[in-house]
């Protein structure tokens, strides 16, 4: 049976239109790498018997509550059962009002300052995500702060930016922007690059998306 995951990429704050870039980027990662991939903006499609078929589900810069109470309680059985979740960049902006969807992505988005060039410090080069990354690199996107560290929930982090290299970070030096983890029992993954669609083109990037999405399916 073939590996399938689910995009989820409904947002009710601020649409991106890297969107689609995203979509088909993960969609030509799945065809060269051996997993289908669905995509969805529809909260119903959150229920027991659809998201089954998935191994891991990905919300890819949802934002705003996308999910209805039903919804909410079919992922959050879906984790529990051991299937993945992966967000990229602002699905930390979404189902504010939920505490346990803070414990799946790890760390709430707070702000971000205009997007700018900025220097990205390989934290740990020893995951699928970033094993390809070079020790320091330069990348232009929007630079999100967040609410909390996510190490405070144990997440691993793996890749951090230099706060002296950009105006506007607020996390000091040592500022988290990807990580992987679990939560009740299930791989998590979370990215909060991938604002712009010329990201989706870049072949390092999609390499860290392939990683996540490994990650999310337990293929370590």
């Amino acid at each position: 049976m073939t590996t399938r995951i689910l995009i989820h990429t409904r947002n009710l704050v601020f649409p991106h239109a890297s969107v689609t870039d995203g979509v088909r980027a993960l969609q030509e990662l799945g065809a060269d790498h051996g997993f289908a991939v669905d995509t969805t903006d529809e909260p119903g499609e959150f229920r027991p018997g659809s998201l089954r078929r998935y191994a891991a589900v990905v919300f890819l810069s949802t934002g705003g509550e996308v999910l209805d109470e039903a919804g909410r309680d079919a992922l959050q059985a879906h984790l529990t059962a051991g299937h993945g979740w992966m967000g990229v960049h602002c699905a930390a902006g979404t189902e504010l009002d939920w505490p346990w969807y803070e414990g799946l992505v790890g760390a709430r988005f707070d702000s971000h300052p205009p997007i700018q060039t900025a220097t990205v410090t390989t934290a740990d080069p020893d995951h699928p995500a970033t094993g390809h990354l070079p020790p320091a690199w330069t990348w232009t996107d929007e630079w999100y702060n967040f609410r909390a560290d996510p190490r405070d929930r144990g997440a691993r982090v793996l890749l951090t930016v230099d706060e002296a290299g950009y105006e506007g970070g607020t996390m000091g030096g040592d500022h988290p922007l990807a990580w992987a983890g679990e939560h009740d029992g299930a791989p998590t993954f979370y990215t909060s690059l991938g604002h712009a669609p010329e990201a989706y083109e870049d072949a390092a990037f999609r390499r860290h998306l392939l990683g996540g999405v490994r990650h999310a399916l337990g293929d370590m």
